[in-house]
């Protein structure tokens, strides 16, 4: 404390009256501010750190070439000690936090009531960026009408917040949990002012795949129709690979009808998922008709798609032309891919077997689970006739299940 009342009674005498060196060449006007009494302080510490010469945790710095020096403490004596915490984060953070948003959503309702100016963008995106909670997504909620009213009045802006800011919004309501208010901001006709688009349905769509919600997909579907928000391949990859990890097949039968009639060009991956499910379904129908839209826009087979295609020629009773397909797929893939082959041809027979048999009506699982037994038989001969000799454990299962290997 001693060394830093003589730096300021020293660096007062010296601002009363400074030597040439310290003024201006071109004005030279004297420093008398506040503002260049904390510069030249800070400047005092740069240059004891920059000297390196230390003695019993001081420093000594020269001022102005006299040969008198002052002992000056290091910075990490006089930062407060708070800013180097090493804490873990706790309750306290959190109401630091609460109280942070809180004194942002305080200076723009000042701005906007007591003071009628606009308060600045940084502001806004600074409020969102900080809600972690509901009553914080319920201050971003109360202050949002209120800018947006006073664009529209003051300002004379007629048009809403752009939809970067409305993602944002809708990101902060998933990040806090308020989901009802995320569904707020899918709404194109709203009082915030925020303009929706395909991207804030999909930060809710990817909080329902996180906790495999079917009923929050379900209502995100129909808030994006009603709003007419424009349906992407992104969007299918998310809505079937819910409905895949619920087993929801109307959900992903109606929804992928939805897609195909609003034109979306849907991803391999969609179809992957989309053509597997209806195999595991034992639905040849459907099978049929998503293999039919995915050759509109694709001229290979994925081993997915390929396999799966198998399949269906399998529950059709046609061993041959499941063989048939199983062996251009394996002369079209790459050789880094043709392992694949094997592994999907072992889950052929050890599990789609046992998952299409479960989902047969009881009058006709036995006989489905005999005629498939046959079936699977015939087409592993047939791959063998055909060159190709892989290593495949055939199973026996009736229709109650798996039997013996």
């Amino acid at each position: 404390m001693q060394a830093i009342g003589l730096l300021t009674r020293r660096s007062a005498r010296v601002l009363r009256n400074p030597p040439p060196s310290l003024l201006n060449p071109l004005s030279m006007e004297r420093v008398d501010s506040c503002s260049e009494f904390c510069s030249l302080r800070r400047g005092f510490h740069s240059a004891a750190f920059s000297s390196g010469n230390m003695h019993g945790g001081f420093s000594n710095v020269e001022l102005y070439n006299r040969k008198d020096k002052l002992r000056i403490p290091p910075l990490s004596m006089v930062t407060p000690s708070r800013l180097y915490s090493s804490e873990a984060p706790g309750s306290a953070n959190y109401s630091a936090a609460e109280e942070a948003t809180k004194e942002i959503y305080d200076m723009m309702l000042d701005s906007i009531v007591e003071k009628r100016t606009a308060p600045p963008n940084a502001w806004l995106w600074s409020l969102i960026a900080k809600c972690s909670t509901t009553e914080d997504i319920k201050l971003l909620f109360d202050i949002l009408p209120k800018l947006r009213a006073f664009r529209l009045s003051n300002l004379k802006i007629h048009n809403d917040f752009n939809s970067a800011l409305c993602r944002a919004v809708t990101k902060a309501c998933v990040r806090a949990g308020a989901i009802d208010f995320g569904m707020k901001a899918l709404w194109k006709h709203n009082l915030y002012g925020l303009t929706p688009d395909i991207g804030c349905a999909h930060q809710l769509l990817l909080h329902a795949k996180q906790h495999n919600d079917a009923k929050l997909m379900v209502k995100v579907i129909k808030a994006v129709m009603k709003n007419s928000l424009p349906l992407q391949p992104g969007t299918a990859d998310i809505i079937f690979s819910i409905c895949c990890n619920t087993g929801r097949w109307d959900l992903i039968s109606k929804n992928g009808k939805r897609f195909v009639k609003a034109g979306v060009s849907l991803r391999q991956t969609s179809f992957d998922m989309w053509i597997e499910f209806a195999a595991r379904k034992g639905d040849v129908e459907s099978l049929c008709k998503i293999e039919n839209w995915r050759s509109q826009t694709m001229k290979q087979h994925s081993v997915s798609t390929g396999f799966s295609c198998a399949k269906g020629f399998l529950l059709e009773h046609k061993p041959e032309s499941a063989a048939a397909i199983i062996q251009v797929l394996y002369q079209t893939v790459s050789d880094f891919k043709k392992p694949s082959i094997t592994v999907e041809l072992q889950k052929l027979v050890s599990e789609w077997a046992l998952d299409v048999i479960k989902h047969q009506t009881d009058d006709n699982r036995k006989a489905f689970a005999a005629a498939l037994q046959i079936d699977i038989s015939e087409l592993i001969s047939a791959l063998q006739s055909l060159g190709m000799r892989e290593n495949v454990t055939m199973l026996q299962f009736n229709e109650n299940g798996l039997i013996s290997s």
